[in-house]
């Protein structure tokens, strides 16, 4: 795992000596990606530079050292990730001729490169990647980023200059770099909690798309992305092309081909582990890691000291009956409070997903004694985890019959009294309330029941359930809500059922955008590789050819991971209800975080800045603070952009390399 940046400028533009200094700055900002090695590859007369930080997983050796040369000389290459079957193309270039110097998975993708060309040879890399490639025969650069988007990968222009990188915080040393921000964008994040591909934070600079290739021959290139794999493809020849086999084949096939992905991502030269919340997905990545290790598996988890967020107990049942070494850390609010200055360093942009902070600590947590850590995600996007998946669509076929006319008189009514009252009268009844029901906010939940039967259609309500604040140009000062996948139905791959229709849309925007984000950065930031067997090119695949009843059933979701968990744990361990990787946010924001909140929430520091409308988000603070409501939600996305833009200023990673 690695980190790379670079640029592409006018030939003879700058010496040698200031493109070495130049790219050495971009790679030393984020050296806890890469804080073993580091090196750089300059070409003035073409106007090239290429920059590397190394964490050294495979062939440790300096014959794994990056910027690396194929072995003709041809190409020059960057490489952040891991390519999983590089084995198994090792085998098929060798009868080609291809000698090796080491043993990295680098030097197997340049041979590839030369054997078959950048787009046929990125198609059969299984892994997780993001590369910049320099073609010295053809005067070509060429980026290109894994098929799901585990890896990040900034693009933009400063001036005549194209400029690269792992993270934003690289390009921000590129000198010159004066980027105003991208309001639409700020619209998104606190729609959303992320900003969605290609979108940056940045106005003129894009993420590069996942599954997607740029090539350049000349600095001032406007290149558009091209797939080398379409999501959309797999989906519908796997909706096309069901799998026809019983259930126990079914469980078979999942479970040799799980196997396999682990097992590939258990290949390291340095120590191991895996991240285990006891929920179904970790459970069984840990039970395949079990499988096949001679020792115990390291397995870490965090637990709250809120004792309805905590699911450290359940952890460790399942540890302990897979026998694995067990580490668990409890979590506190000042250790949230200690942790969330560090967070707009380590995403880089305004990210306002809750569970970073759990997500951080944890890593950090795991570093102390592996290098390497595997995790479940992506299992819900693939076979149906998600509980708006069923509640969703449970909802929808309840009022779907309702003319618009109806629903929109239904929304109302249930709309008549604020929540404050309804959650009153909640309260009052909570005695001869269900046990589902006592501790339920009911004028929340009514409002946001209110929302779905609302929605015109099936796409509005899924964007209804996957958004904060709704009408997020009322919030943001000149900003526009920009297109993304879900409301852009042109990309859409020909799926009628609206359980699949969510699932696609999950994998395009929110799994790369908001799960993938906050793995890579809390991970890198502590210098620890996250690998997610899930990811699988093969799986993922598979998993699209896997009937709707075989994903989810009576209910719930992920069937056929849950009959396949069962093998290895007993369902007592696993069948609960579900909690995510939730923290008691709602809780620290009148508590140990009060104080810090309310800076940044303050309406002449809002009025100042200039971004955002005041009133509006000083009615929710308040409201919050009173208890009447709970905006934890809405109110984090506007946190973490004001402590992104209060951090700006500061050091990329102040603070961060004493922790």
């Amino acid at each position: 795992m690695c980190g790379i940046s670079g640029y592409f400028t006018l030939p003879r533009s700058r010496s040698s000596d200031q493109m070495t200094s130049e790219v050495t700055r971009m790679t030393d900002a984020i050296i806890l990606r890469g804080p073993d090695d580091g090196g750089a590859w300059v070409d003035a007369e073409t106007g090239i530079a290429l920059g590397h930080r190394r964490l050294s997983i495979l062939d440790l050796s300096p014959l794994g050292h990056q910027p690396m040369t194929s072995a003709d000389g041809r190409y020059i290459i960057v490489f952040n990730g891991e390519i999983y079957n590089f084995q198994q193309l090792r085998t098929e270039l060798e009868p080609h001729g291809h000698s090796w110097r080491g043993h990295s998975d680098t030097e197997i993708m340049l041979a590839a490169f030369l054997q078959w060309g950048v787009i046929e040879a990125t198609r059969r890399f299984n892994g997780m990647f993001a590369f910049a490639l320099w073609d010295k025969q053809d005067r070509v650069l060429h980026l290109g980023r894994d098929r799901v988007g585990e890896k990040p990968l900034y693009y933009g222009w400063v001036g005549d200059t194209f400029v690269f990188g792992s993270e934003l915080k690289a390009i921000r040393q590129f000198p010159g770099f004066d980027s105003a921000i991208n309001r639409d964008a700020l619209c998104s994040q606190i729609r959303f909690s992320y900003i969605p591909d290609p979108y940056c934070i940045y106005q003129g600079f894009h993420k590069l798309q996942p599954a997607s290739l740029i090539s350049l021959r000349s600095p001032l290139d406007k290149p558009t992305p091209q797939l080398y794999w379409s999501l959309r493809s797999v989906i519908e020849h796997g909706l096309d092309n069901p799998f026809t086999g019983s259930e126990t084949q079914a469980i078979d096939t999942f479970e040799s081909m799980l196997k396999d992905a682990v097992g590939m991502r258990m290949i390291s030269d340095v120590p191991l582990g895996a991240f285990l919340s006891g929920g179904v997905d970790s459970s069984l990545i840990v039970a395949m890691m079990q499988k096949q290790s001679a020792q115990p598996v390291r397995t870490f988890t965090i637990g709250f000291d809120v004792a309805e967020y905590n699911e450290a107990k359940f952890a460790k049942e399942v540890a302990t009956h897979l026998g694995t070494d067990h580490t668990e850390m409890y979590v506190t609010g000042k250790d949230a409070l200690d942790s969330i200055p560090l967070m707009p360093a380590l995403y880089d942009e305004p990210f306002s997903d809750q569970s970073q902070i759990p997500t951080y600590l944890v890593c950090k947590m795991a570093r102390q004694h592996v290098t390497v850590a595997l995790s479940g995600d992506a299992g819900d996007e693939l076979f149906g985890g998600y509980e708006r998946y069923f509640m969703g669509r449970s909802l929808w076929d309840k009022f779907a019959w309702m003319p618009p006319a109806l629903k929109k008189l239904t929304a109302g009514a249930m709309t008549a009294l604020p929540p404050s009252v309804l959650n009153s009268l909640g309260t009052l009844a909570r005695p001869i309330l269900p046990q589902s029901l006592k501790k339920a906010a009911m004028g929340d939940k009514l409002h946001k029941l209110a929302e779905v039967i609302g929605a015109p259609g099936m796409e509005s309500l899924y964007l209804t359930l996957m958004s904060h604040w709704k009408q997020p140009e009322q919030i943001v000062i000149g900003g526009h809500d920009p297109q993304t996948s879900i409301t852009n139905t042109a990309g859409w791959p020909r799926v009628s059922d609206f359980t699949h229709r969510m699932m696609h849309l999950d994998m395009e925007t929110y799994l790369p955008g908001d799960i993938l984000t906050k793995v890579d950065r809390a991970a890198m930031g502590v210098s620890l590789e996250g690998r997610i067997p899930l990811l699988d090119t093969n799986l993922i695949e598979f998993a699209w050819t896997i009937p709707h009843a075989m994903k989810v059933r009576q209910g719930r979701g992920k069937w056929l991971m849950r009959e396949t968990l069962y093998r290895h744990v007993p369902k007592t361990l696993i069948d609960r209800p579900k909690r995510g990787f939730g923290v008691p946010m709602e809780h620290w924001l009148r508590g140990e975080l009060r104080d810090w909140a309310e800076d940044l929430l303050s309406e002449s520091r809002l009025k100042r800045e200039g971004y955002f409308h005041p009133t509006p988000i000083r009615q929710k603070w308040q409201e919050h603070q009173s208890g009447t409501r709970n905006w934890h939600f809405y109110l984090w996305d506007i946190l973490m952009f004001q402590a992104w833009l209060q951090a700006q200023n500061s050091h990329p990673y102040s603070g961060m390399l004493e922790n």
